[in-house]
């Protein structure tokens, strides 16, 4: 990154909240449930599929993560209703987890369980390494419970190809993303080419294991590596699909899709849109640069 991106991305929290809301909004589908489902049917019309996802994390109160269970269920019933093609994704801290570990796992569960009685599907997200053990254990033990469960693991961990060798023998279902957090250097690798190097690794042994896998990515490299990847294993459509964020490159999303590729679409939505937000435009400086120019112009 350079010095000027680097400058412009730490300013990122001093910008305007309603130019940020601007700017942001081509990654998030708006505040509402209502408006998430509209995003969804427009997807599903372009012939992708979508993962929905409450924006929040690291709630503090049992109150709040309870919330966001009853909601989820809301998605379940919306999804089932308006007969869209979407899964969702849950975050663990979100759910309880820094407040107890049992306590989140039972709000898993019931989302997990709501999520079978609706033929559908929830997929766990990894976050911080600090939550890495735990989000795993939750997983291993509602997928041995229910089966319509998958996780996420992040190819910048050097834990993650280890992690490959410990999941459950039938069924597993991964989404294979770099990693967005800023863990230690002990931890995690850090070179650019060598995180590809070692997305490109998991995804082979993933692949070599029967597992189902998101490959979540907008990397064309990594793109065109998994495509051959794919061929290398023999795998038919239903047996992996490409997933991409709401808002980010679009046309290589019609060119997977194009291409034959079952592509999912990450879609958030929530009244904590900024926070997420604000890591989307720190991850892609040139974004940033349109709120600089936003706000400057006064637009």
């Amino acid at each position: 990154m350079s010095a000027f991106n680097r400058l412009l991305v730490t300013g990122l929290p001093a910008v305007p909240k309603p130019i940020v809301g601007r700017v942001a909004s081509r990654y998030v589908a708006g505040e509402s449930l209502d408006d998430a489902i509209r995003v969804v049917r427009n997807l599903n019309q372009q012939g992708a599929m979508a993962t929905l996802d409450v924006l929040g994390e690291e709630v503090s109160e049992r109150a709040k993560a309870t919330a966001a269970v009853e909601e989820y269920l809301r998605v379940f019933a919306a999804i089932d209703r308006e007969k869209v093609d979407s899964n969702i994704s849950i975050k663990l801290t979100l759910l309880g987890l820094k407040i107890d570990e049992g306590f989140c796992r039972d709000n898993v569960a019931r989302i997990v369980e709501t999520a079978k009685s609706f033929g559908n599907f929830v997929r766990i997200d990894m976050e911080d390494y600090t939550t890495t053990d735990a989000t795993l254990r939750i997983y291993r033990e509602l997928h041995g419970r229910y089966g319509n469960v998958g996780v996420v693991l992040q190819a910048y961990m050097r834990r993650t190809l280890r992690d490959i060798e410990e999941l459950p023998d039938q069924g597993a279902n991964i989404r294979l993303c770099k990693g967005i957090y800023v863990e230690p250097r002990t931890i995690a690798w850090k070179g650019y080419e060598t995180v590809r190097h070692n997305y490109v690794q998991a995804l082979d042994k993933l692949m070599s294991r029967d597992v189902y896998v998101g490959i979540a990515t907008h990397d064309e490299f990594l793109a065109c590596a998994a495509s051959a990847l794919v061929d290398k294993h023999g795998l038919k459509p239903h047996q992996y699909e490409f997933q991409m964020l709401l808002g980010v490159d679009e046309e290589l999303r019609r060119i997977l899709i194009a291409a034959g590729h079952r592509l999912r679409v990450y879609v958030p939505y929530g009244a904590d849109w900024y926070p997420y937000s604000i890591r989307r435009l720190r991850e892609n400086p040139e974004v940033a640069r349109h709120v600089l120019r936003a706000m400057m112009s006064g637009k």
